[in-house]
């Protein structure tokens, strides 16, 4: 419990520090691929979150998916890639390779779909190349380009507010 804590704290610090010394991009292009980070602790409709996004115009083979679990067992499949908190490292090394591929993806959008902050999403949002990074407001505010104020169990109301904003900023 008490590695936990000190685990926590360490990739906290390392993307704390990685945020300082960040510039932001503005990037003037259309939205046509999309990372989703979804934290299945507090959320687990996540088909109906692609949906609502599907629904708004972004093909489905453009939207990739990366789900964070508290604890993952050997003899569940999942649908998604999945990772834990054993799959960062102290320093904030990954060794998954589903979200190495999924940090390394550029995407035009990232949606980092948590309002907790834990060390590992955190960690995923920020070491992600996506040009754009959308976010709920209860989130370090270094971390996202854009935030929506919200809470992870009204996707409907945060899938509004996102597509509403992204037409009127002209992304789609």
């Amino acid at each position: 419990m008490f590695l936990n804590f000190l685990k926590n704290f360490s990739i906290k610090k390392n993307v704390k520090k990685s945020l300082s010394d960040t510039v932001p991009n503005h990037a003037d292009r259309k939205i046509h691929t999309v990372g989703l980070l979804i934290d299945e602790t507090h959320f687990i409709e996540k088909e109906a979150l692609i949906k609502k996004i599907t629904d708004r115009g972004i093909a489905l083979n453009q939207v990739q998916i990366v789900v964070y679990r508290e604890k993952k067992r050997k003899s569940d499949v999942y649908l998604y890639p999945t990772f834990t908190r054993k799959d960062i490292g102290w320093k904030g090394k990954n060794k998954n390779e589903s979200v190495a591929a999924f940090i390394a993806q550029e995407f035009d959008m990232l949606i980092s779909y948590y309002d907790t902050e834990k060390a590992p999403l955190l960690y995923v949002t920020n070491a992600s190349i996506a040009r754009f990074k959308v976010g709920f407001s209860t989130v370090d505010k270094r971390l996202n380009h854009f935030m929506i104020h919200s809470n992870v169990e009204n996707y409907k109301v945060f899938t509004e507010e996102l597509f509403k904003y992204l037409k009127i900023l002209n992304k789609i």
